[in-house]
């Protein structure tokens, strides 16, 4: 099997109309010789949050010398970026041979794996082969009928934040969301929730106890930010002074917070991080798609926000980096509420370039240039992606802009594509 033909097969695989539960993914993974049991992990749930919060635990483990996976979705350029280990993402050959080794086995079974259990499956075998010491698994959505939940002891539990999203399958109040996402706690397994939502976290705790694990929060009054500019953020975290952190984003701080909370329960379950490596891991981390400057001249930032407190946090960031409205460059989904998020960029965006994102759920660009509009931005639709770049870049050169793309994870790909041929031209 070709990399190509993997591709094929994985993406052949409709995860509509499917029911939900862990039946396929625990036959799957037996059939495999059950690779999740040779293996630790921090599991990883919330709404918003997740990524950052596991490319900087990574950076961090990495740092302290320890062989690490990543599991993280979706992937914003390339498919292999979805599991890595110790930061390098599976090559196309591994990928191959790991799929054509799942293929017969999920083309036995009657109830025909979804397309994300099979990655899952993928993921928990190659991480397996590769001996790594603790996994950082984030669930693909909700947590407890998510096919990652089928591990058993995880070291700990983390449950970022919760606010309404994917609302047609976890429920329409934040009590009912925080209830799914609570599904991926493990008995006697310490759980550390980064959310402020009281309402959330009286249901996570509940769970917590149901299940007699240990239930932790993050105490922000502990957090001061220091100096925060587009080269990164200063700031110090409860007896920790002098923290770097390489990620943008207002809300990155709060993230960052999450991760050194982890990293101290990490250490009470036997793991050896020396603060040295906690320092390096923040200043050294990266991740793609969220608050990412994207060029220097004009100003060009990226973040994928793409749900309506995704959005207003990168909002907030705005509001720090830049004392003038900016240009904005834009494209969403019809399934979001993409009524608030025009509302909250209106409070920061002066001129906007609409797109259509690559997805049957986008929104079409005329009709999201017009929602902008009656929210007083003067916004104008494009037909392609590179034909609002160009427009976009080029009234932010004139004009002394910053320009920011916000709304889609599923413009980046082309985008930076587009990107790499303006610098090469």
């Amino acid at each position: 099997m070709t990399y190509e033909e993997a591709l094929n097969y994985i993406h052949s695989v409709s995860w509509t109309f499917c029911k939900p539960g862990l039946d396929r993914i625990t036959r799957l993974c037996e059939a495999l010789g059950d690779p999740q049991k040779n293996l630790r992990f921090v599991h990883v749930a919330g709404t918003n949050g997740k990524g950052s919060f596991c490319a900087m635990l990574d950076a961090i483990l990495r740092e302290a010398g320890l062989h690490t996976g990543r599991y993280t979705s979706p992937y914003l350029r390339f498919f292999n970026e979805r599991m890595c280990v110790d930061g390098e993402p599976i090559s196309d050959g591994e990928l191959a041979e790991l799929t054509e080794l799942v293929k017969p086995i999920a083309d036995a079974m009657e109830d025909k794996p979804t397309e994300f259990e099979l990655i899952t499956a993928i993921g928990f075998e190659y991480f397996r082969r590769h001996g790594v010491e603790i996994v950082i698994l984030e669930v693909g959505m909700g947590g407890r009928l998510d096919s990652t939940n089928l591990i058993r002891d995880p070291m700990l539990s983390v449950i970022t934040g919760i606010a309404l999203d994917h609302t047609a399958f976890l429920g329409d109040t934040v009590e009912a969301i925080a209830r799914e996402k609570a599904g991926i706690i493990k008995d006697r397994a310490p759980v550390l929730f980064g959310g402020d939502d009281e309402a959330a976290a009286g249901v996570i705790a509940e769970v917590a106890r149901e299940r007699g694990s240990d239930f932790y929060r993050i105490d922000y009054s502990k957090l001061r930010v220091q100096k925060m500019t587009l080269d990164g953020t200063d700031f110090e975290f409860g007896a920790r002074r002098d923290l770097h952190l390489s990620l943008l984003g207002a809300y990155q701080p709060r993230n960052a917070c999450v991760v050194l909370s982890a990293v101290d329960l990490l250490r009470e379950r036997g793991l050896e991080i020396s603060e040295e490596a906690v320092r390096n891991g923040l200043a050294s981390a990266r991740w793609c798609g969220r608050f990412e400057k994207l060029l220097d001249a004009p100003i060009f930032l990226f973040d994928g926000a793409h749900n309506p407190q995704g959005v207003a946090s990168a909002v907030e960031s705005l509001g720090i980096y830049f004392d003038e409205k900016v240009y904005l460059l834009s494209g969403v989904l019809r399934d979001k509420d993409y009524t608030a998020i025009a509302r909250d960029l209106a409070r920061v965006s002066e001129r906007a370039f609409t797109l259509t994102p690559d997805s049957p759920r986008a929104l079409d660009a005329s009709e999201y240039a017009e929602t902008l509009r009656s929210e007083g931005v003067a916004a104008e639709a494009y037909p392609t992606l590179r034909e609002a770049l160009t427009a976009a870049l080029a009234a932010a050169k004139r004009d002394r802009k910053p320009l920011v793309c916000l709304g889609s994870l599923y413009v980046y790909a082309e985008l930076s594509e587009e990107l790499e041929k303006i610098r090469n031209f």
